[in-house]
């Protein structure tokens, strides 16, 4: 059981000024609040509390959270009232703990699905509030997950099922891989046990060869950069096992064939570094094609930077990650890296305009009260697949998967989509469903009389497309109706021996319009051409026959 020293030893080799006093006042008080109470481990419950708290200082976060970590359950236990902890830890820690006691104490009646659905909402706009609540939240889960094996099966299942749905995906989201990992295993571990037993003991078979492999291509890579005076530290790391089993079992890649089994990170100092390392790489080493990602240049949604290559070493395929040590950091820590402190006073950086999907999807679930369009929707944000292609001047380009070249065309400019004929990918000629691949060089093929067509809206992928697609459409349609409604109108004008053209603008026609309630006469006569008003009504309206005595 971690000691109050064990805290602040590792607090102060990150913050030096922190507020240990608050620290020691929290520890000692969950300690003293859940005494006599043992978890199903047989542990004390304090244990609990510790390890989330440990969990957040390996985030490296502030005290008020780390502080609310140790005391995220004296609420929900009834062990404190709220006003208690505002008057002996203050406002900050006391509103996180809260935060925290509302998404527990959720109780819905109804349906599995609906009170599943009312728990993920509680639990995104607690998120859009104070993300370290849901920070805290997830250091809870995840010690939660670690001592899964003490629950009953049926328990066990559900939680791996909850944790792998919303949990690792909302850790991967907030840009913290460590966590996001190892809820995965863990999930993988309960819900599939032979698949996860089985790619242990393969990953576990020819260790000491892998081990001594990646200690030899490092330190090559490494000695590669220094000749050109680039300072890096370069080390392998395994991927996770559940990374492994989807590439296995739902990508179809055999287990001898997944190159990138081991991935070796380089870190230097400088973004000019980075580049220099990729140039010098990818020049003594053939790279493969279609691997190369500039992560730097077009960071992805979590904040991720790095630059990523593949390169043949000695006949093997070797994945190599390079960025900077803060690129790392952030990579490591996610929206946790965005936090620095003063003595008790957080300082949010950039973290709210990185991180404004979360608002955004707030704002489109909010109303969704169907559970499966809310799931859908929430899913189609927490997991954000993408591919990356190039135009034909090596501009990168990041899309979800499942893109085609329409919606290629659209996030260019509006202009190139509306004329949008055919593409090429990588020189070749693809129809327009075509699926965009990573790696992919995109070149759009216009034409002046092209237009978008509705069967458009089935191919498109990305909002901005179908979007652009539908005020075209709408755009048109009113333009072929005004064009209707005028002929129709010149045509009844006729009948009765009028010369529609000094009619068409008059101020009979605006007076006529207003008194039907459209603003102007072009609106009115696109109402004519959809078929809304007929053309013998407006006529008559104009040129209203006379009273018979």
């Amino acid at each position: 059981m971690a000691s109050i020293t064990d805290f602040t030893d590792k607090i102060l080799q990150y913050n030096p000024d922190a507020n240990l006093e608050l620290l020691s006042r929290s520890y000692y008080y969950s300690q003293k609040s859940h005494e006599g109470q043992i978890r199903l481990s047989g542990e004390p419950f304090f244990v609990h509390c510790q390890e989330t708290a440990n969990i957040l200082i390996d985030l490296r976060m502030d005290i008020p959270t780390i502080c609310a970590g140790l005391l995220h359950d004296v609420l929900e236990d009834g062990l404190a009232t709220s006003d208690k902890l505002r008057k002996q830890f203050g406002k900050e820690i006391a509103d996180l703990v809260e935060g925290l006691t509302k998404i527990s104490a959720i109780q819905f009646k109804g349906k599995k699905e609906q009170r599943q659905v009312e728990n993920y909402r509680k639990m995104l706009l607690a998120m859009a509030g104070d993300v370290r609540v849901i920070l805290i939240k997830l250091a809870d889960r995840l010690h939660n997950m670690r001592t899964l094996q003490y629950l009953p099966e049926e328990k066990q299942e559900e939680n791996a099922s909850e944790t792998l749905e919303l949990y690792a995906p909302l850790a991967h989201r907030l840009g913290i891989a460590s966590i996001k990992s190892e809820l995965e295993d863990l999930s993988f571990k309960y819900l599939n046990p032979e698949a996860y037993y089985e790619i242990a003991d393969m990953v576990s078979e020819r260790k000491e060869e892998r081990e001594a492999y990646t200690h030899r291509t490092a330190a090559l890579i490494a000695g590669l950069l220094q000749k050109y005076d680039i300072k890096a530290q370069v080390f392998g790391r395994s991927k996770h096992l559940y990374s492994i089993y989807q590439k296995i079992y739902q990508k179809g890649t055999p287990f001898n064939n997944i190159y990138d089994l081991i991935a070796f990170r380089a870190l230097v100092d400088t973004v000019a570094d980075c580049y220099s390392s990729l140039g010098i790489i990818n020049t003594k080493w053939t790279p493969i094609p279609g691997r190369l990602r500039d992560f730097i240049g077009f960071p992805k949604t979590n904040g991720y930077q790095s630059l990523h290559t593949t390169v043949l070493i000695d006949g093997k395929h070797v994945e190599v990650q390079i960025r900077t040590h803060e690129m790392h950091r952030v990579a490591e820590y996610g929206i946790a890296a965005h936090w620095s402190y003063k003595e008790g006073i957080p300082v949010k950086n950039d973290h709210e305009r990185q991180f404004v999907w979360l608002r955004q999807l707030i704002e489109q679930i909010q109303e969704l009260q169907n559970p499966y369009q809310f799931m859908e929707s929430m899913r189609a944000e927490l997991f954000p697949d993408e591919v990356y292609v190039f135009t034909p001047k090596g501009d990168l380009h990041a899309f979800p998967t499942g893109a085609t070249p329409i919606d290629f065309a659209y996030s260019i400019h509006t202009d190139i989509g509306n004329t949008c004929a055919g593409a090429k990918i990588n020189n070749s000629i693809v129809p327009l469903n075509y699926k965009l691949k990573s790696g992919d060089v995109v070149h759009i093929i216009t034409e002046p009389n092209a237009k978008p067509s509705r069967k458009w809206l089935s191919i498109a992928k990305t909002h901005r497309a179908k979007d652009k697609i539908r005020r075209f459409l709408r755009e048109q349609q009113r333009a072929e109706s005004l064009e209707i409604g005028t002929r129709l109108f010149e045509a009844e004008l006729r009948k009765r021996n009028l010369n529609p053209r000094p009619y068409l603008k008059s101020e009979e026609l605006l007076e006529t319009a207003q008194k039907l309630q459209f603003p102007s006469i072009e609106e009115l006569l696109v109402q004519v051409g959809s078929g809304k008003i007929s053309a013998q009504h407006l006529a008559n309206r104009l040129f209203p026959e006379p009273e018979e005595p």
